[in-house]
């Protein structure tokens, strides 16, 4: 049995997988907010319940939203900050009393749609989270690609290419840089864009229905968000040219993106032909938690 755990920001879920990869279990908690050690314990009180439920001891994989830096074994560049410069991997061995597998939580959503989700096919698979933030996986013949750095994938903090004039001025990231790909691409990138050009505060699942209602401001907003994100995925393309791209995080059920995508790209790709595939994820809002299970495959 694989145990895979999502260690989100708001919520932690659990799954556990039958060898075949069918569901036995999920559950989902509410994420202590700040506190590390409460955080360990709610992880821990997961594991243990499922196992007892289930009556049989798994692997343990976890996704976080971060990275374990490959020099300290500290997890860095993670948005839950009370995780910051803490030994997560560590800890959790010494509570769970056995190994533990971790990844950044893009990597896990790449993973499992790469080992039976849209990309089961392909060689290689990039996965991408465009949600509150943006973020990226890639796995190569079914394994996940983590770098020197332990930032492979990590697309979201390369800057927009080919800024036009609507893209100026360069909007500041947390990051400390300016005009990163995540200031235009997510989910408050677009509320913020729409609002800048109309005076209008609507949301991303807001302006998409109004586009679908014809009105023209929300239209254009989107066309404006598909160009960026088609210019920045070719950058991909152009240097790693998958042939899956399986979009994620809440902005991937926007159902044009799959209409509209090849062309914004392919214009941009270093290519006569445009073959690369972008799919919706097979298994939804669950692919991050089952791919955290098979990081022991």
């Amino acid at each position: 049995m694989r145990l895979g755990v999502d260690l989100g920001g708001s919520k932690i879920e659990i799954i556990a997988l039958a060898d075949d990869g069918r569901s036995l279990l999920r559950r989902r908690i509410e994420t202590p907010q700040g506190d590390y050690m409460a955080t360990l314990m709610a992880v821990a009180g997961l594991v243990e319940s499922v196992e007892n439920e289930l009556g049989q001891r798994g692997s343990v994989g976890i996704g976080i939203p971060g990275a374990e830096s490959l020099a300290t074994g500290l997890i860095k560049n993670a948005n839950s900050t009370c995780l910051i410069g803490k030994p997560l991997k560590r800890d959790l061995q010494a509570v769970l009393q056995r190994q533990v597998r971790l990844a950044n939580d893009a990597n896990c959503f790449a993973l499992s749609e790469a080992v039976d989700g849209s990309g089961r096919d392909a060689e290689i698979v990039f996965g991408i989270i465009l949600g509150t933030g943006v973020g990226g996986g890639i796995v190569i013949n079914r394994q996940v690609l983590t770098g020197a750095n332990a930032i492979a994938g990590e697309w979201g903090h390369n800057p927009l290419p080919l800024p036009e004039a609507d893209d100026l001025p360069l909007p500041p990231c947390y990051c400390g840089r300016h005009g990163c790909i995540e200031t235009y691409l997510s989910g408050p990138a677009i509320a913020a864009d729409h609002l800048r050009h109309t005076g209008q505060k609507l949301d991303a699942a807001e302006i998409d229905a109004r586009a679908s209602a014809s009105d023209a401001a929300c239209e254009s907003t989107l066309q404006r968000y598909e160009a960026r994100l088609g210019r920045a995925l070719a950058g991909i393309i152009n240097i790693l040219d998958p042939q899956v791209i399986v979009l994620g995080g809440g902005l991937s059920k926007m159902q044009r993106l799959y209409r509209n995508l090849p062309e914004c790209c392919g214009q941009h790709v270093f290519s006569d032909v445009f073959y690369t595939r972008i799919v919706p994820p097979a298994h939804g809002d669950s692919s991050g938690v089952r791919g955290a299970a098979w990081l022991w495959d």
